[in-house]
């Protein structure tokens, strides 16, 4: 069996696909495992690094905002559309593998699409509540439609029932128990807050976190261990050291957080942004959460993701329009103060995960792979 998997641009897209690849080789050894990606995203570094066979086409997304400059950019989009089909065609042609697999990204839009006029078998797994323009032009051109989130559905043009598969998450997310992870972080047993903006950092999150730790420094009630990203590490703790007399010992500031199974599983509330594959992470470990979707995405669909696990009671929001130190610290507030609420926002979070996405979506395939 030969999967060619085709997705990229971000960890969003790259992870699942990579997750489900390593669980198909866990399963059978002797399967076939190929990539196609660009050459000048994250894919190029994290698919050689897994071992994986990587092709590349040169693709690029259409810019809605009509700027002359933009426009000069669709121009070069449009060029880039009719060559990178015949460089997918042709890839295609060479490895003949047996299922086509997007994980979303401009750069599966031409791979399936050419996968799909030479019969080969096709599937495509949309991560985000609110699915991404390659994902809505494909779903009626491809045999199977994977979604993380049901509420996908209702915004995509189908022509059969799709799959809820969930995303895949990282297995050792589940193989530490909290009181585990707080011994492995020194910490006893007083709540622990976890916040984060992303390997960059998001600065609005950084500068309303900052507020919240001056807030409760000192008063021994919590935890706090906050991951301010590469590009605020020094301005946060610039801050924090100005409003804040002496750091206390429960609080952690970082620049990244490496072992997040482990600050995960010790967390009581986490504070972060609303990216798919962080709120299956937080299902699976059941964890309430306050999330910041982030404006500046695609769709605005982080706010989508949000609203899934809100409407669920397992976590809540605050849009970055509406952030400021004085409703983080409440809403925090609120829910330390609360272990009730807390509890049951908890159990609506494991509730509503999917443990098991990675064997669904692997079924999904190897069902094509048989209809051959």
């Amino acid at each position: 069996m030969h999967i060619l998997f085709a997705g990229g641009g971000t960890a969003g897209h790259i992870n699942p696909a990579l997750a489900v690849a390593g669980y198909l080789k866990k399963e059978n050894p002797d399967i076939k495992i190929s990539y196609i990606g660009t050459a000048k995203k994250l894919e190029a570094k994290l698919v050689p690094e897994a071992g994986y066979d990587f092709y590349t086409i040169d693709v690029a997304g259409l810019q809605r905002k009509l700027t002359p400059k933009n426009i000069v950019r669709n121009i070069i989009a449009v060029e880039k559309m009719f060559s990178s089909s015949k460089k997918a065609r042709k890839i295609l042609k060479e490895l003949k593998p047996d299922v086509v697999v997007g994980t979303g990204g401009y750069v599966s839009g031409p791979v399936l699409r050419e996968a799909a006029k030479l019969g080969i078998k096709t599937a495509i797994h949309e991560q985000n509540a609110f699915p991404g323009v390659t994902t809505k032009a494909l779903a009626p051109r491809v045999d199977r439609v994977m979604l993380a989130m049901p509420e996908a559905e209702k915004h995509l043009k189908l022509n059969k029932k799709p799959v809820i598969t969930g995303n895949p998450v990282r297995q050792e997310l589940m193989e530490i128990t909290k009181d585990e992870a707080k011994k492995a972080l020194g910490l006893d047993n007083r709540p622990l807050i976890l916040s984060f903006g992303g390997s960059l950092g998001a600065r609005p999150i950084n500068e309303a976190v900052v507020g919240l730790i001056a807030f409760h420094n000192g008063s021994k009630k919590y935890y706090h261990i906050h991951g301010t990203g590469k590009i605020g590490f020094d301005t946060t703790k610039k801050l924090v050291e100005e409003k804040c007399e002496k750091i206390a010992d429960e609080i952690t500031l970082r620049e990244y957080i490496s072992d997040m199974n482990v600050c995960m599983a010790a967390a009581d509330v986490v504070i972060c942004r609303a990216g798919a594959i962080t709120l299956s992470e937080l299902q699976a470990c059941g964890k309430a959460s306050v999330l910041i979707p982030s404006p500046y995405v695609a769709e605005n669909h982080q706010y989508h993701n949000a609203m899934s696990l809100k409407n669920v009671g397992a976590a809540e929001i605050i849009e970055e329009k509406d952030l400021t130190e004085e409703l983080l610290i409440k809403k925090v507030t609120d829910l330390l103060d609360n272990p009730k609420r807390l509890k049951n926002m908890e159990d609506a979070a494991q509730k509503s995960a999917i443990s098991n996405a990675n064997e669904r979506i692997a079924t999904v395939i190897k069902e094509l792979y048989e209809q051959k």
